[in-house]
């Protein structure tokens, strides 16, 4: 067996010299079903906290209460302080693979109403997964980015989150993850992106490599490996299978709009059918300008005429004009590529709103050749 592979190892070297300069490995395509990371969370507790902890907050005094019961001792709720101590979750991610006594980094972030996890150590901490049971153990000092203080007069600065903090190689693995790598006579890989032809390009690659109906496409998404029978072979041939390279199909034409920062993507398998667009904007303008006549009011008495100011009489003016841009058009022939809507586009000078609008009645009219996703 040891032979095979060294054998497959060089016709696999082979064919990836003479391969295509743009193709993508299997690893970088897919996945292998079974193999993936695991959640852990803990609830736990952070002391020596220069004063920024969660007082007398009640969840962290019967915590407290809980861990001191313990180790033997006991206390009212009365005789305990929160200023100097936390409650916290503790977040890990456990990688495939890992080994009991192996160590991960973990994530402490404050629960109740601590002010900071500077300068604080977390108490020893189980970390549950899924199904409840004790994966790892956390524990350690405090590594936190960010800082916050407060003045007599209730001013603040906050730099970064002062809330969490990390404690690398914090945690240490207590029990392992069982995987089917070992164990299932089939290897399964999972597409990121589905799609039934890059499927059955990765089959027919691996089965240029490794023989005829040792892939089989199962799905849009899966793809069935004939695993070695020897389980000790099986970390080199997914070696050799993980580089095996395999040109993707194409992906769907679509047209993705972010309505919120105007980005607009385009990808290389837009088409249009035959379609005419005419774009152009109308600017109106209104402008006030009042005659205003002065008046006055007359007094004649025996002896004299007398004339005092009055409010003046004022006679609306109102002056409007509309510029029209003259409308520039341009036509869309069969089969208009991506660099053809983008110069025609770019010619009339459309903002991204207008370019929008322009795909969304393309789409609408069926030219569009392609899903407008409007994120």
């Amino acid at each position: 067996m040891r032979c095979l592979i060294s054998k497959l190892a060089f016709i696999l070297f082979l064919s990836l010299s003479s391969g295509t300069l743009f193709a993508d490995r299997v690893k970088d395509l897919t996945s292998l079903a079974g193999v993936r990371n695991n959640q852990l969370v803990g609830y736990g507790l952070v002391v020596g906290l220069s004063g920024s902890g969660d007082a007398n907050l009640g969840l962290t005094i019967q915590s407290m209460q809980a861990m001191l019961s313990r180790f033997g001792m006991s206390t009212t709720a009365a005789g305990l302080s929160g200023v100097n101590t936390a409650a916290v979750m503790v977040t890990a991610e456990l990688t495939p693979f890992m080994k009991p006594g192996q160590q991960l980094d973990v994530t402490v972030s404050a629960l109740g109403g601590a002010q900071s996890l500077r300068g604080g150590t977390l108490l020893m901490t189980p970390l549950l997964g899924a199904d409840g049971q004790t994966y790892a153990i956390a524990q350690g000092n405090l590594a936190v980015g960010g800082l916050g203080v407060e003045g007599d007069d209730n001013s603040s600065l906050t730099v970064n989150i002062p809330t969490v903090g990390r404690v690398p190689q914090g945690a240490t693995v207590e029990k392992l993850v069982e995987t089917p790598f070992l164990q299932n006579e089939f290897l399964v890989l999972n597409l990121h992106r589905n799609d039934f032809s890059t499927a059955a390009a990765v089959a027919e690659a691996v089965d240029e490599i490794f023989g005829d109906g040792v892939a089989v496409p199962l799905d849009a998404s899966s793809i069935r490996i004939q695993a070695p029978l020897d389980p000790t072979q099986r970390v080199a041939f997914v070696g050799l299978l993980e580089n095996v390279e395999v040109e993707p199909a194409a992906p769907p034409a679509q047209v993705i709009v972010n309505s919120r920062t105007g980005t607009i993507i385009i990808n290389g398998n837009v088409r249009v059918t035959p379609a005419a667009i005419t774009h152009g904007s109308m600017t109106v303008r209104v402008t006030e300008d009042p005659i205003i006549t002065p008046q006055d009011n007359v007094i004649v008495t025996d002896d004299a005429v007398v004339a005092t100011p009055a409010a003046p009489v004022v006679t609306p003016d109102t002056d409007i004009q509309a510029e029209e841009e003259i409308a520039k058009a341009f036509v869309f022939d069969p089969g208009v590529s991506l660099t053809d809507i983008v110069d025609a586009v770019n010619a009339v000078g459309a903002t991204p709103s207008d370019l929008v609008a322009i795909l969304e009645g393309l789409k609408v009219s069926g030219a569009l050749r392609a899903q407008l996703i409007i994120m």
